[in-house]
């Protein structure tokens, strides 16, 4: 075996174990959303909750699977919650996530529109998970978003990069690797920390004035790693760990986002302030 395919291995290894807990037997995709509230074109935002909700898929994660759990829990909860998938690439189905960033973030602000026109709404609010939690913020500081969007969740965002536990820390023993990675999968490549896209992105500063930040993160993620990597710094940002909240919440990178009602009530909450209720082990139930 070649010296950089003992990297690869075990990188796309931790992605696609993450991706196979995301994805049921039948993947579904956009065209197949449920269409109650969710990809509802129809659905018009209340005076209680005026702002849709975009929720934005993580790495090999698409606009349904990723959120099977959240999406209901907003919209039983009045919202208008819309999805999209991003970053396709030619030839590779329900996988999503791994095109080049800024072309993903680009797509992303073509689907706020969309999203603003339909229901007549000056701003939304944007939930995304991993690389969803991230990408954003490029579109919000190069593409015009900050005069779009409300607020900013992340679900354990990779903001200053992934380390799969380490594993990336090895690519450069390894020739070729890294320009391989960035040959085939380019979304991987632009995760990669110190990578051109996280320069470009971090210089200057981590937020943009006008939204609100939130971060939630779980001590035991083993991708978006070290998991303090993935707070931001600014004058508007909520950085959140959620064992300070439940310290028996053993969520990890995937789980956090599929199943974790705990972070659905810290969502609910970054999404509704003015409504917020404290986030225990109890919310789990709620």
């Amino acid at each position: 075996m070649l010296p950089w395919k003992r990297v690869l291995r075990p990188l796309a290894a931790l992605f696609l174990s993450a991706a196979a807990v995301t994805l049921p037997a039948t993947a579904a995709h956009a065209d197949t959303a449920p269409h109650s509230g969710w990809n509802d074109y129809s659905c018009q935002p209340s005076t209680a909750h005026p702002r849709p909700v975009v929720l934005v898929h993580g790495t090999l994660g698409n606009s349904v699977d990723n959120w099977l759990g959240l999406a209901p829990y907003l919209e039983a909860r009045g919202y208008c919650v819309f999805s999209l998938d991003y970053g396709q690439l030619p030839g590779v189905p329900v996988f999503f996530g791994l095109g080049p960033i800024d072309r993903s973030a680009a797509q992303l602000a073509t689907f706020v529109d969309q999203v603003r026109s339909a229901t007549g709404a000056a701003k939304v609010d944007l939930v995304g998970h991993s690389q969803g939690g991230m990408m954003p913020r490029y579109y919000l500081k190069f593409l015009g978003g900050a005069d779009k969007v409300n607020a900013l969740v992340g679900i354990a965002p990779d903001n200053h990069g992934a380390t799969l536990s380490g594993l990336t820390n090895l690519l450069p023993y390894f020739p070729g690797a890294a320009d391989l990675i960035k040959a085939t999968t380019p979304g991987l490549a632009d995760q990669i920390p110190d990578s051109a896209f996280l320069t470009q992105l971090n210089a200057g500063g981590d937020t943009v004035p006008g939204v609100h930040y939130t971060v939630i993160a779980t001590k035991y993620d083993e991708v978006a790693t070290p998991w303090r990597s993935q707070y931001l710094s600014g004058s508007d940002v909520h950085n959140v760990l959620l064992q300070d909240l439940c310290p028996l919440d053993l969520s990890e990178h995937v789980v956090i986002a599929l199943t974790d009602r705990i972070a659905f009530h810290e969502v609910a909450n970054a999404l509704d302030p003015a409504h917020a209720s404290a986030t225990t082990c109890a919310s789990a139930l709620s």
